[in-house]
């Protein structure tokens, strides 16, 4: 017998269906975002929330925002699902050797270039062989920096690109490092970007596996009876717990002795056990009861999930997100969120992003040099696909941030006072020139192809930039209205004193 349905019941359960689609593809907003859903209808508002939140406005993200409203819009980003970039961006980024090839295959090709140059007899050969094999190198590295601008740029997913680059800074390498060029790419990939919104312990536990961490910080010639303590120092004091949190010398001691034996080969992760310490261990007044490599787990559970490691996180998120000095009571309830959902990372941004403290800091926030180069060419050339983003490097490199370059492991500063000397406005007015005057630069298709006929983003008249007048001051409008040409409003614009803040 051959049951049917009836029409109304069918049509019960389309609608049943619909609802549960509609609840897959848009979770419930978060609790702490909840104030946000009668806030920031005004355009000039939802864009200061553009250029906190993302990598800066454009017309896209300022239309989606409208469309979606704050808190759907920032919930959304808080729980980043996979999104597709331009076609064009896209394709750079998979003709890329770091796209195409596994460092597991990279790396030892390029070990097996470095000996066979060192191998050889004649000094002019192998001089020119070892140069060879550092243009190599440098290629691949740039090759990584290319891909994060272009995903800053152009992704949807502006959060977890401004987490991204958040904990690469925090857990920084120096790619200048030994053969951390051909590395960086992948810790950036596989160790920080899968992790970068997600649990705190599981991002911490991907950088102290990766080989770009280990060969950066010394920790693959740690070994039993000949310690290297410089990776553990900057996992309690960079990376967890936090300069003046109690850990002693001698924690940092015996965290070094947990670590030995983790190290690299052929690119790849390693533990040894025959190089790993097998005494008895404490750490942060507790002993270790684990043994071998599931030590190094036990000590990360400890120093995630220590008290002082969720005010640090807590506090450097705020000092990115809110102020150089941040609220103490707003980095209270930062890391309350943070102990309370076992380091979620997206959990702890939502009370920030929910808070009045972020809300009234808006507008405020000085722009390193990354934040003002992408935001510039996003709001310029409003989703337009660089070709060369070759010059964006070369700005940073000359305003003293190049990207995966900070010399010391603790990063580049986030506040004001590191990026706001007279030589770095002076820079950055030129940049600003170079971008609204004569952007063709940025769409040609390598840095030494001839120049076409100059093009320059009609910028007054981008409806984007209509509403960011609305907070210029009478200086900066003044300098506007005396503008010569089109070009000159465009580097007015671009270099005034409120577009160095977000």
């Amino acid at each position: 017998m051959t049951s049917r349905i009836h029409p109304l019941g069918l049509l019960a359960l389309v609608a049943t269906c619909a609802l549960w689609l509609v609840g897959c593809t848009q979770p419930p907003t978060r609790p702490e975002l909840a104030s946000l859903r009668q806030e920031a209808r005004d355009p000039a508002a939802q864009l200061a929330w553009l250029d906190r939140v993302g990598w800066g406005a454009d017309a896209a993200s300022r239309d989606e925002i409208a469309r979606q409203g704050l808190a759907r819009w920032l919930q959304g980003q808080l729980d980043a699902r996979p999104a597709a970039l331009p076609a064009g961006a896209q394709a750079r980024i998979d003709a890329m050797t770091i796209s195409r090839t596994p460092v597991s295959e990279l790396v030892p090709a390029l070990e097996a270039q470095r000996k066979a140059a060192d191998a050889l007899p004649d000094v002019e050969q192998k001089r020119v062989a070892r140069q060879a094999y550092q243009q190599e190198l440098t290629r691949l590295g740039r090759e990584a920096q290319q891909r994060f601008l272009l995903r800053a740029l152009y992704s949807p997913n502006q959060l977890q690109e401004q987490m991204t680059w958040f904990w690469m800074n925090h857990f920084s390498v120096n790619a200048r490092k030994a053969n951390l060029r051909a590395l960086v790419g992948d810790y950036e990939e596989n160790a920080i970007r899968p992790h970068a919104l997600g649990k705190f312990r599981d991002l911490l536990g991907a950088t102290a596996r990766h080989p770009a961490m280990l060969r950066y910080l010394d920790n693959a010639q740690n070994a039993a009876n000949r310690l290297n303590e410089n990776y553990a120092r900057e996992l309690m004091e960079l990376h967890t717990l936090g300069v003046g949190s109690g850990y002693t010398q001698g924690d940092v001691q015996e965290l070094a002795r947990v670590l030995t034996g983790l190290g690299v080969r052929d690119g790849r992760f390693e533990f040894s056990p025959r190089r790993h310490d097998t005494g008895a261990k404490t750490l942060l007044g507790q002993p270790i009861t684990q043994r071998g490599l599931a030590e190094t787990d036990e000590a990360l559970d400890r120093l995630a999930r220590a008290p002082a490691t969720a005010r640090f996180i807590a506090r450097k998120l705020a000092v990115y997100f809110v102020a150089d000095e941040p609220p103490p009571a707003l980095v209270d309830r930062m890391a309350q969120s943070f102990a309370r959902s076992d380091g979620d990372i997206a959990a702890t941004l939502a009370t920030m992003f929910g808070s009045p403290e972020f809300a009234a800091s808006l507008g405020h926030q000085f722009r390193d040099p990354l934040h003002y180069v992408v935001a510039s060419v996003r709001l310029a050339y409003d989703g337009r696909v660089a070709s060369n983003v070759g010059p964006m490097i070369n700005w940073l490199n000359r305003m003293g941030e190049p990207l995966y370059g900070h010399e010391t492991p603790d990063g580049y500063p986030l506040t004001r006072t590191a990026w706001s000397s007279a030589g770095q406005m002076t820079a950055r007015f030129e940049i600003a020139r170079a971008i609204g005057a004569n952007g063709a630069v940025l769409f040609r298709s390598d840095d030494d192809t001839p120049l076409e006929k100059p093009a320059f983003p009609p910028l007054a008249a981008s409806p984007v930039v209509v509403a960011l007048q609305a907070r210029l001051g009478a200086p900066t409008r003044e300098a506007l209205a005396e503008a010569k040409s089109p070009q000159d409003w465009n580097t007015y614009f671009l270099s005034s004193p409120e577009f160095m803040h977000r």
